[in-house]
């Protein structure tokens, strides 16, 4: 039975821990998946329910704007009210939005019900991160994350391999309607395998103004980000957003300094594990991001393959993705996360080069697959360094710090490459891809020396002293 022990932890070898991680991976992967997947459905949505292609840009950016936007709130709240809750309650609003969104018959209904699936995955998903770094310690923790990281990113790709096949099969409602008896399934595992929250020393308060600042903060940043890609970075919207965004987060700050019970302690984001960890969360999922849109537009709008072809072809890129994250799970505790980071970022800078120097479905299928693999590892490397020694009363808030720029790395990467192959995506040319694809091999390139100089060589010790309740199984 899983039990919270005061300041200590004591941990008995129980395969349960492992059954909760594989139950809390395939919550998370629910939500990685309802972002690609929706985007290979987007033509079939517009073509049934008469979407313009703006109502068909929020369609995805709603979900993501809300999931991204909710991220820090979410984790303070596993903090302050109990991980298992806020998993239990996120998987459940996001399946009950699944069934809602899946039944909608107009563009207000489908985005009302991408709103609250984005609701959802924001207290669920650092929740759930929360959780497995209470579940493991050492060098299992290294393997869960492993795990955790590989279905996060193979997520992604087999999204476009799902959403191809429900979109050809049953219709694009069933990309929404296969989270509901997924879900329902989940949530019943997840009450008998999750062990009790710890007890609530105190009243609990939620900084509320500073969850309403953070939150427009980070909504105003990723607005401006997708708004960058479609309509460009000089465009007065995206200065404003961004502007915006800058001005919030400000206010933030200067109000968590101020207040004695803030959302954040503003001091975890100087911490140079946290630091690292950010910067390379932000960089692996941008590069996954990008290289992802890019490959699906290459393949779709140039070479004129079906949903259903080109999903199949996402295949390998999932499998590579999920093979790095494990492979980095059984090596970092020996080599180091820089070591990992590095050498993941130099792997997929390499794979990112393939279809910018030569043309072709399968040299582009080959080169996504190997820089799938080294954003896997990259992935792995960033979860570890912010995560692996956090206090665990830290570790909802981290999480969730974690997150966030995981969804402003999906954000940004799209954006970019959008931006620079413009001229492809909405005509014929190659040009722009090749163009893409050599940005995003550079940006491995510089990212992978930074990674050298920002990222600690090992796992930094926590302070006892900051100790809090940690998870025992008996």
């Amino acid at each position: 039975m899983f039990k919270f022990l005061g300041e200590t932890m004591s941990v008995v070898a129980d395969p349960r821990r492992w059954r909760a991680l594989g139950l809390l991976g395939v919550a998370q992967l629910m939500l990685i998946l309802d972002v690609t997947v929706v985007a290979i459905a987007l033509p079939h949505m517009g073509a049934d329910l008469g979407l313009s292609r703006g109502t068909l840009t929020w369609v995805v950016s709603a979900y993501t704007l809300m999931f991204g936007g909710l991220m820090l709130l979410g984790g303070r709240a596993a903090d302050l009210f109990g991980a298992r809750r806020l998993v239990l309650a996120g998987l459940l609003v996001f399946t009950a939005a699944s069934l809602v969104t899946g039944l909608a018959g107009s563009a207000e209904a489908l985005i009302g019900g991408r709103i609250a699936q984005g609701v959802g995955a924001a207290m669920l998903s650092p929740a759930a991160l929360s959780m497995v770094t209470k579940l493991f310690q050492g060098a299992e923790l290294n393997k869960a994350l492993g795990v955790w990281s590989g279905l996060g990113g193979g997520g992604a790709a087999l999204g476009v391999l799902l959403g191809g096949l429900l979109t050809a099969g049953p219709g694009w409602p069933w990309v929404f309607y296969v989270n509901v008896p997924i879900g329902v399934l989940v949530i019943a595992a997840l009450v008998w395998a999750l062990p009790a929250d710890a007890p609530v020393r105190g009243r609990a308060r939620l900084d509320v103004p500073g969850a309403l600042l953070v939150t427009a903060g980070t909504g105003a940043a990723i607005y401006g980000l997708i708004n960058a890609g479609d309509h460009g970075w000089g465009s007065a919207t995206t200065l404003v957003a961004l502007a915006a965004a800058v001005v919030l987060y400000a206010a933030f700050a200067l109000l968590q300094r101020a207040l004695r019970e803030p959302l954040m302690n503003p001091r975890i984001l100087a911490r140079r594990p946290v630091a690292a960890g950010m910067f390379m969360i932000l960089v692996a999922t941008a590069l996954m991001i990008a290289v992802f849109f890019l490959g699906s537009f290459y393949l779709q709008h140039l070479r004129g393959y079906g949903a259903l072809r080109t999903g199949l072809l996402f295949l390998p890129v999932a499998l590579a993705t999920i093979a790095g994250a494990h492979t980095a799970g059984q090596v970092i505790g020996r080599r180091g996360a820089r070591t990992v980071a590095v050498t993941g970022l130099v792997i997929a800078g390499l794979g990112a080069a393939g279809p910018a120097v030569w043309d072709g479905a399968v040299a582009l299928v080959a080169g996504i697959t190997v820089a799938a693999a080294g954003v896997g590892a990259t992935f792995v490397a960033a979860s570890t360094t912010a995560l692996a020694q956090v206090n665990p009363h830290e570790a909802g808030v981290t999480s969730g710090i974690l997150s966030t720029f995981h969804e402003f790395g999906a954000s940004l990467g799209v954006a970019v490459v959008s931006s620079i192959a413009a001229a492809s995506i909405a005509g014929t040319t190659g040009v722009g891809f090749t163009d893409a694809f050599t940005f995003a091999a550079v940006a491995a390139a510089v990212a992978a020396v930074l990674a050298a100089a920002v990222v600690p060589r090992r796992d930094p010790t926590p302070d006892p002293a900051d100790a809090g309740p940690r998870v025992a199984l008996h």
